[in-house]
C-alpha cells in the first residue's frame, strides 16, 4: 500500500489536532524509509518479478528488520518515544505509535503472504489485495480521498501558501501512486533503493504545509 498510508496521517490530523503534520505522515511510512537503507547495506533482499502480483512488479523476498510486525512495534516505539522526549504530549505519542504499527497492517491486507511476524520467524502474512488492481484502486482510493477530505476540513490555510502547499502535495502522491501502478519495472534494486530514499523529503514538505495550515 502506497497512498493508504498517507491517508492514515492525514486523517490522524483531525484526531491529534496538536500533533506535528511532518510526525503524522512519516509515522505511516517509517518501515518504508528505512527499508532501502537495509536494501542498499544488503540486510534485506528485493527482486523485481513483473507478474508477481497484478499491482506491483516488486516481490519482496526478504525485509524481517523494516516489516516484521515485531520491529513494526520496535520502530513505533523508537519513533513516539523521540516524539514524547521532544513534545511530552502522550496522545501525540500513541497516535504515533499506532501510525507505524499500522503500516504492517495495511500491508499484511495488500500484499500476498510475504509480511514476516518476526525477523527470525518462518510465518508470513497476507491477504493478497495486490492480486486484483480494481479492488486495490477501490481500496485506497477511498482511503485517500477520505483522509484528504478529513485533513482539509480539519484544519485551515493561514494564506494563500496553505493551500497551494496542500493541494501540490495531494497531486504529487497520486501521480506518484499512479506512476508506480502504470509506470515502467524500476531497472534494477539499487534504483529503486535510492529512488525510495526520496520518501524522506515528505516530512519536510508536510513542515512547510503545517507553517501555513492551522487547526479549524
Amino acid at each position: 500500500m502506497f497512498i493508504g498510508h498517507f491517508a492514515l496521517g492525514l486523517a490522524a490530523k483531525r484526531a491529534v489536532p496538536d500533533a506535528p503534520l511532518p510526525a503524522l505522515l512519516a509515522a505511516p511510512e517509517v518501515l518504508d524509509f528505512v527499508w532501502p537503507v537495509f536494501l542498499l547495506t544488503g540486510a534485506e533482499t528485493v527482486r523485481i518479478a513483473p507478474g508477481d502480483t497484478a499491482f506491483t512488479p516488486l516481490e519482496f523476498t526478504s525485509y524481517p528488520w523494516s516489516h516484521s510486525l515485531l520491529m513494526a512495534a520496535v520502530w513505533g516505539a523508537l519513533f513516539s518515544g523521540i516524539l514524547w522526549l521532544t513534545l511530552r504530549r502522550a496522545g501525540v505519542a500513541v497516535a504515533v505509535f499506532g501510525l507505524v504499527v499500522s503500516h504492517w497492517v495495511l500491508d499484511w491486507i495488500t500484499h500476498r503472504p510475504d509480511m514476516p511476524l518476526t525477523p527470525w520467524g518462518t510465518v508470513k502474512l497476507g491477504l493478497g489485495l495486490w492480486n486484483s488492481r480494481p479492488a486495490t484502486f477501490a481500496v485506497e482510493g477511498a482511503m485517500f480521498a477520505a483522509g484528504v477530505v478529513l485533513y482539509a476540513t480539519g484544519t485551515r490555510s493561514k494564506d494563500r501558501v496553505g493551500a497551494f502547499a496542500f493541494w501540490a502535495l495531494v497531486v504529487f502522491l497520486l501521480g506518484s501512486y499512479l506512476g508506480a501502478a502504470f509506470g515502467p519495472s524500476p531497472p534494477d534494486v539499487r534504483t529503486l533503493a535510492w529512488g525510495s530514499l526520496a520518501l524522506w523529503l515528505l516530512p519536510f514538505w508536510a513542515w512547510w504545509i503545517e507553517r501555513h495550515r492551522a487547526p479549524a
